[in-house]
């Protein structure tokens, strides 16, 4: 006996919380010497709860055929709706439905979100309980529906309970039944001792399981996740039974229909990552294409959740990889907000638009460059896009990213739009070249090129006045939108010298891609801008030192 008792049981006796528990361990000596001491057998806890629900739930013959020799009342409720008769058909305890039927248990009995007997144990997957119910009593529709339209068949597909499912389906049951849409009677979480699986009175008899797997999971769960018109094909692929979803496949059903919101099985399966039920449904002939009220095709549902392999298998089948959604967003667009890189790379694999506006006009850049992805911005950058195009508030994906403080996504912007300048005046340039193979625009960490960037470093923190970074920089044909957004960092009085290195980095990428002498290009600046006294400088150094990668003999 615990040594604690369970809030639910606070309105028992002590001798009625005894007689409850001996029930529920089928202890049936114990319950006849209360039963002698004068307890009230049909005692009921605060959830009205009486001994026969737990024997019952339990699977107890004894202790049930025990309460009913002493007349207890056999249709008795809880505040769930639920009797003895239907936790019996929950659990699969056919011996004691059969006793409690014979008792005179009223056999069309539902719980209070309109199940019976059946949905009971079609959910449960207790095909000997059903061969009863339907073979050996009267008036049982296979097709009764509950409070939310839902059919056994639907039950039974939603769970994966494949020999139910073809034991209703030799029954002649519905197979295009669509369940209810409750959207307008929602109702709350019910509170009491129901309401948190974690109950401290909570025990591992088997019959307090269906405590909380049967009353809060029938209440709760089923008004949780709200009925949307699904068929039982419908659910069978949004919850990955694959084997039951072959059935329902088999047997001819239309495999687009479509639920409230315009999701057919096919999107189903793909949000829920079911890869194989993707396949099956593809190869016996669903509509790749089919989009929902919000035009989401299958490719958006894989990209909001990652599922490269399912991307794979819709590509494959022909899926219209640029289709956008009802904001004008395709599957690249949200693999880029959802921080997917792999997806990312894989649409851009396929050859999709990069450049398709949103709803708010903003590209797959624009949202990268929002949200601060370097790795999908670097791919994004690498493909090619058209870096002029402007949001609904006019401004390009440098503009945001400088908005936003992503400096290091600004420089690799700003890399790239000088690069692609460069690739267009130099059209004969060879596709294998250095550049093909490794372009990158993120920060240059390597060896090769650390002196050279020690030289920028100094040049900018300790030789350039305040000033002249910008006058090198448009020297070198940077544009006013490419310093505007330098100088949106702020580092205090002295932000010209970050200013001034990380212009200096930029302009470093573009003469190492296009192949030509740093040392040659940065003289030619400096003097350029009126400081030909650093221009020599830097020269005499470059071509006394060995180590220099570059000397400026050219000069």
């Amino acid at each position: 006996m615990e040594a604690g008792v369970a809030p639910e049981d606070d309105s028992l006796l002590h001798s009625e919380k005894e007689f409850h528990d001996a029930a529920k361990r089928n202890d049936t000596a114990r319950m006849e010497e209360l039963i002698r001491r004068g307890v009230d057998i049909k005692a009921k806890n605060n959830i009205d709860r009486t001994a026969l629900h737990w024997a019952a739930g339990a699977g107890h013959v004894d202790a049930v055929r025990l309460l009913l020799d002493h007349d207890f009342p056999v249709d008795d409720e809880d505040s769930f709706g639920m009797n003895a008769l239907l936790l019996s058909a929950w659990f699969g305890h056919l011996h004691v439905l059969q006793i409690l039927v014979s008792a005179g248990a009223k056999i069309n009995c539902v719980n209070r979100n309109g199940r019976n007997m059946l949905h009971c144990a079609a959910q449960r997957g207790h095909i000997q309980v059903m061969e009863f119910i339907m073979e050996d009593l009267e008036d049982m529709c296979v097709d009764k529906t509950d409070k939310m339209d839902r059919t056994a068949f639907h039950l039974a597909a939603e769970y994966g309970r494949l020999e139910v499912v073809e034991f209703l389906i030799r029954l002649g049951c519905s197979h295009s039944a669509k369940d209810k849409d409750l959207s307008d009677s929602i109702h709350s979480k019910p509170s009491g001792p129901c309401s948190s699986l974690s109950h401290p009175g909570y025990t591992l008899c088997k019959a307090v399981v269906y405590e909380h797997s049967v009353l809060w999971y029938i209440h709760v769960r089923s008004v949780v996740y709200l009925q949307e018109e699904n068929t039982a094909l419908h659910l069978a692929a949004k919850n990955g039974h694959l084997s039951v979803l072959q059935k329902i496949v088999d047997i001819g059903v239309d495999l687009d229909g479509k639920n409230l919101e315009g999701l057919t099985a096919l999107h189903l399966a793909a949000e829920g990552g079911h890869s194989d039920c993707v396949k099956l449904l593809l190869e016996t002939g669903a509509d790749v294409n089919a989009q929902t009220q919000k035009k989401m095709n299958c490719l958006h549902y894989a990209a909001l959740h990652g599922y490269e392999e399912i991307a794979r298998i819709l590509m494959d089948a022909g899926i219209h990889t640029d289709a956008v959604n009802h904001q004008n967003a395709s599957a690249t667009h949200i693999a880029v907000l959802h921080n997917f890189p792999a997806m990312v790379k894989l649409f851009i694999d396929a050859e999709c638009d990069l450049d398709i506006p949103d709803n708010r006009q903003q590209t797959s850049l624009h949202i990268a460059a929002e949200h601060g992805r370097q790795d999908i911005a670097e791919m994004i950058l690498v493909a090619g896009v058209n870096l002029k195009l402007t949001d609904k508030q006019g401004k390009t994906s440098l503009d945001v990213a400088a908005r936003g403080n992503h400096i290091n996504l600004v420089d690799m912007i700003i890399k790239a739009d000088r690069f692609y300048k460069w690739e267009k005046d130099n059209l004969n340039s060879d596709s294998d070249s250095w550049v093909a193979k490794h372009l990158t625009f993120k920060q240059d960490h390597r060896l090769e090129t650390q002196h050279i960037r020690s030289v920028m470093w100094r040049l900018a923190t300790k030789y350039l006045r305040p000033g002249e970074w910008k006058k090198l920089a448009h020297y070198w044909k940077f544009t006013d939108a490419h310093i505007r957004a330098i100088e949106q960092q702020w580092t205090g009085t002295k932000s010209y010298r970050e200013h001034g290195h990380r212009m200096l980095l930029i302009w470093l990428h573009g003469v190492i891609a296009a192949g030509e002498n740093p040392i040659k290009g940065l003289y030619e600046g400096l003097v350029g801008i009126g400081r030909r006294d650093l221009a020599e400088s830097i020269r005499k150094k470059a071509n006394a030192d060995s180590a220099s990668p570059r000397k400026c003999t050219a000069m």
